[in-house]
């Protein structure tokens, strides 16, 4: 391949690490934040009895909440690191994965914001009416797992579309090892020829003598 034909294929090149650079990092932030906001303290019930019973308060994880939050956290995570261990359809594959855990994150989270089903389901169980119920929700933390579900659509979206044209880790490694062929020998010169003629003379030996091995064939 010529010089001018080479540019445009490196420059292609560089620019599918570039992508692929950037859909690695988004997938583990999306994760991160799954993972880390999945963790928190979503909301807290307080459910008022009829006296003389105290009130009683149910405090909600967001694994609790949205029990698709840490598992979608790990999927984005591992498609992460699949995405450079695979390439052309394997990427795309991942790719769609990555979707899907995404658009699971986003559901599941936004669920939360519209409504704690498991909180009244769980408080249900101890025999609480749900009218006699207030929830107190920190809508921070569903919400950024709402982002982090946007995060990991746009990295798996990114995948689906651009994988097949990224290179894959060992691609930078090929070109050197083609170019890395054996260099033929440089031709004798006179020179070296008067040059090992010295030498034997150095180590006692007869230079004319074809059994002292210095004299070649020219």
């Amino acid at each position: 391949m010529s010089a001018a034909g080479e540019q445009p294929a490196r420059a292609g090149e560089r620019s599918g690490r570039r992508e692929l650079a950037v859909a690695v990092l988004v997938a583990v932030l999306a994760a991160a934040l799954a993972l880390t906001a999945g963790g928190q303290e979503w909301a807290e019930v307080t459910a008022q009895r009829t006296a003389p019973l105290p009130p009683v308060s149910a405090v909600i994880t967001g694994s609790e909440a949205a029990p698709l939050v840490p598992a979608a956290g790990l999927v984005l995570l591992a498609a992460a690191g699949a995405l450079l261990a695979v390439r052309g359809v394997g990427r795309v594959a991942v790719g769609v994965v990555m979707v899907l855990a995404g658009a699971g994150l986003a559901w599941s989270s936004g669920r939360v914001l519209t409504g704690l089903d498991v909180v009244t389901a769980r408080l249900r169980a101890l025999g609480v009416p749900a009218g006699e119920l207030s929830t107190d929700v920190a809508a921070a933390l569903p919400a950024l797992v709402v982002v982090a579900g946007v995060l990991g659509v746009a990295a798996g979206g990114l995948a689906v579309v651009r994988g097949r044209r990224w290179p894959g880790l060992g691609r930078r490694h090929e070109r050197p090892a083609a170019a890395s062929a054996p260099v033929p020998a440089r031709a004798r010169t006179e020179e070296d020829r008067a040059l090992d003629a010295w030498r034997a003379l150095d180590r006692g030996e007869d230079p004319t003598d074809p059994a002292s091995g210095t004299t070649e064939q020219r």
